[in-house]
């Protein structure tokens, strides 16, 4: 799982939250960063805990959750490569917002909340990208806050599906191919709604040859019915 000054480069140049810096800049980062390593399921941080540090996935991913008072855990995403986790906590220095694990063997490159401030105040082009990936967040927050509200559960689904197809997605000869191992409940848990609904709609769209299951992972065979099921506008 080792990976070199290159890749990890790469990685940062890629991130919104770095877009517009320069090699030496990206290098002044890395300069400041640690590796951790975790095992599947491993608890990584969770709510409550004081927030040390920023978390940019490298190698495998991270689920984001949070349980009910009657234990209940409600998933919110799941963070890729390239993909930070823990910003808030980052910026605020304050508790963690909700819990993250391992979902199967990770690799991370951790930057410390002093250490990341004090290149913000050396460079404020970075102040300025984390208030846009901030706002961004926001307004996917807000989406879904609305589509919980007014939504079917076979909208919400499909809307599910093709952001996950959009971030976690191989194209292959039968369509697209969700390379993330989710449950039916982790699915009903992303969109609010249980499992026996996703069930019936997975079955459902599999028999219209809308989706299909390949060893243990969803393909969409068809994304632009499943965006037009999603109210997906095209970009």
């Amino acid at each position: 799982m080792d990976v070199g000054h290159e890749e990890r480069r790469r990685l940062l140049s890629a991130n919104a939250l770095f877009d517009g810096l320069a090699a030496d800049q990206l290098d002044e980062i890395l300069a400041v960063t640690r590796e951790r390593r975790f095992a599947d399921r491993q608890v990584i941080f969770q709510k409550g805990d004081m927030g040390g540090g920023m978390l940019l996935v490298v190698r495998g991913r991270i689920k984001i959750s949070v349980y009910s008072e009657a234990g209940r855990e409600i998933v919110f995403e799941f963070i890729g490569p390239g993909q930070f986790l823990g910003e808030i906590a980052l910026l605020d220095g304050r508790e963690r917002t909700a819990n993250a694990t391992a979902a199967g063997e990770c690799l991370v490159l951790v930057i410390e909340r002093q250490a990341f401030l004090a290149l913000v105040r050396r460079t404020p082009d970075i102040a300025i990208n984390m208030m846009a990936v901030l706002c961004r967040r926001l307004r996917e927050a807000a989406g879904l806050a609305e589509s919980i509200a007014f939504l079917e559960t076979p909208c919400r689904l499909a809307r599910l599906l093709t952001t996950l197809a959009a971030r976690h997605g191989t194209k292959i000869d039968s369509g697209v191919r969700i390379d993330i191992d989710l449950s039916q409940r982790d699915l009903g848990n992303l969109i609010a709604a249980n499992r026996e609904s996703v069930n019936r709609q997975l079955r459902a769209w599999t028999a219209e040859n809308l989706i299909a299951t390949e060893n243990g992972t969803i393909v969409i065979r068809d994304p632009t019915a499943m965006a037009d099921i999603g109210q997906i506008e095209p970009d």
